[in-house]
């Protein structure tokens, strides 16, 4: 299995008392995920399996969904997410409980989530634009200054780094290094930050580049 579902906990620190170096670490509680579905190459085309994070109440599914996990014989989760399968020789079945323990000896993986939204933002905010000077009189300090070009072609060009809304949006952190994993707490200790604000539902994938 190429991937888990995840929550973001939060940030801390992990200190080397040898090297006397301080590490800055991602908390992510995988916990338990569900396998909703298998998929197979002669049935479906493709192998893969589904998996389903945060178990919850029946009464807050809709008929097609609650007939799903009915089908599959397993529990019914908020959230699901299919990941590619190791091998197509994998055996998995619908109901089985999968937790950190698919990263063992997994040095780097790859964490997928949703950036915190910051709104509408100005240009220095939104793509690091330099502000102007500060000396002589200046008044257009955190403005985007001209737009547009002259007679040719006389409007603004298409992709104009302009401001507007930012953050929101997915974002993939790559090639993170694992630090430790905790498989009686379903914790994963993933150095540097990760997308996503505290709670924020994130995938985590293993990195193949990296390995």
């Amino acid at each position: 299995m190429q991937g888990i579902i995840g929550k973001k906990v939060g940030m801390t620190r992990f200190f080397n008392g040898e090297s006397c170096e301080v590490t800055p670490v991602s908390i992510i509680q995988a916990g338990v995920n569900i396998v909703q579905q298998v998929k197979t190459v002669e049935k479906d085309g493709y192998s893969a399996v589904q998996l389903g994070y945060d178990i919850c109440s029946e009464k807050k599914l809709n008929k097609p969904q609650a007939g799903h996990f009915k089908k599959h014989n397993s529990e019914p989760t908020k959230m699901i997410k299919e990941f590619k399968l190791d091998s197509p020789e994998e055996k998995l079945e619908s109901g089985q409980k999968v937790g950190v323990e698919i990263f063992k000896d997994v040095p780097f993986v790859d964490v997928i989530g949703i950036s915190k939204g910051r709104g509408f933002t100005g240009t220095i905010k939104r793509h690091g634009f330099s502000i102007g000077r500060m000396t002589h009189g200046n008044t257009d300090r955190r403005r985007a200054g001209s737009v547009g070009s002259n007679t040719c072609p006389a409007h603004v060009r298409m992709g104009k780094r302009m401001a507007g809304h930012s953050g929101n949006e997915q974002v993939t952190m790559k090639a993170l290094k694992v630090i430790k994993l905790d498989k009686d707490n379903g914790l994963i200790f993933i150095k540097g930050s990760i997308p996503g604000k505290t709670k924020g539902i994130v995938f985590v994938r293993k990195n193949k580049k990296r390995i």
